[in-house]
């Protein structure tokens, strides 16, 4: 290989985890973050060839520069295909193993071990704009200063200020600061999916609490997954015991990480039914949020 081409593909591997991760917090999506590192790659190789290129002194700055506008443009994409989406859109999980260390060559497990973003806060990222959520996640998520991120962005310092400011402020009023325990979460994952899988609708009622809110992604193509959301204990804890007959037996239940926090994996037998994750009360006690990812294109890297 030419040694510049080597030495620019060594120094792309050598940032990979970290733009996958920045990338995928602002878009949500680990297709479109390839399609993004892609073409960040693609830039990156052309600049080193480039015979009367200056060099550049900063490679981490260059390339996260370079993969966060190319997340920017690809919003565009992303917001076109999601006004066809049938039902309710939920990013794509991050799946890994509760005890094992991912593989270093796998990006997106990588991602789990950088900074993780929990789905429900991904969920609340969707109702910023592309500019805010950039901004949100290299401040707050990977600890950019304001003047780093303008440079990035290519605008003014104050203007980085006002986003940041508007963009925390709008996801704190949405998504409270407290993080229950990982084993907290997953002891009460367990429960639920006792409960759920086994059609006791008294446990589903005591364990859900009364704001519940349950967003099922089948995108057009899972039968068990609803429309829209779904707001309330009593309607979420019906629907669960009225499925369970149909759809729980065959079922069996892996315990993962999705997005760094401890969550469920349904299989049927071999194949990904279902990626489960619950957001918990302050106290740790009920479920006030469930996100159930059941479209089978956003399962097609989980095993």
């Amino acid at each position: 290989m030419d040694p510049v081409a080597n030495t620019a593909t060594q120094v792309f591997n050598d940032h990979r985890e970290l733009l996958f991760s920045i990338v995928y917090n602002m878009l949500g999506s680990v297709a479109d973050t390839e399609d993004v590192l892609q073409e960040t790659w693609l830039s990156w190789t052309a600049r080193n060839q480039a015979a009367s290129a200056e060099r550049i002194d900063n490679p981490r700055a260059y390339l996260v520069r370079i993969a966060v506008n190319g997340a920017l443009a690809q919003q565009a994409t992303l917001s076109r295909r999601r006004e066809t989406y049938v039902g309710p859109w939920l990013p794509e999980p991050l799946v890994s193993s509760l005890t094992d260390t991912p593989a270093p060559d796998d990006a997106a497990d990588a991602a789990v071990r950088t900074e993780s973003v929990s789905m429900a806060l991904l969920v609340v990222l969707e109702t910023l704009t592309p500019l805010e959520r950039g901004v949100f996640v290299l401040h707050e998520v990977f600890g950019y200063a304001h003047t780093e991120i303008a440079d990035i962005l290519g605008r003014s310092p104050a203007a980085i200020r006002q986003l940041a400011h508007r963009a925390r402020e709008h996801v704190h009023a949405r998504r409270p600061r407290y993080e229950p325990e990982p084993h907290v979460r997953q002891q009460v994952t367990e429960r639920f999916l006792a409960a759920a899988l086994g059609g006791d609708l008294d446990a589903l009622l005591r364990i859900l609490a009364p704001e519940v809110t349950l967003w099922s992604d089948g995108g057009g193509k899972a039968r068990t997954a609803a429309l829209r959301p779904l707001h309330g204990r009593d309607k979420v804890a019906r629907l669960f015991a009225a499925l369970a007959p149909g759809s729980g037996k065959g079922l069996d239940v892996a315990y993962r990480s999705v997005n760094g926090d401890p969550s469920a994996l349904l299989l049927a037998g071999d194949t990904p039914y279902a990626v489960l994750v619950l957001d918990l009360t302050a106290d740790g006690d009920q479920v006030c949020g469930i996100y159930a990812v059941a479209n089978p294109d956003k399962l097609s890297h989980v095993v």
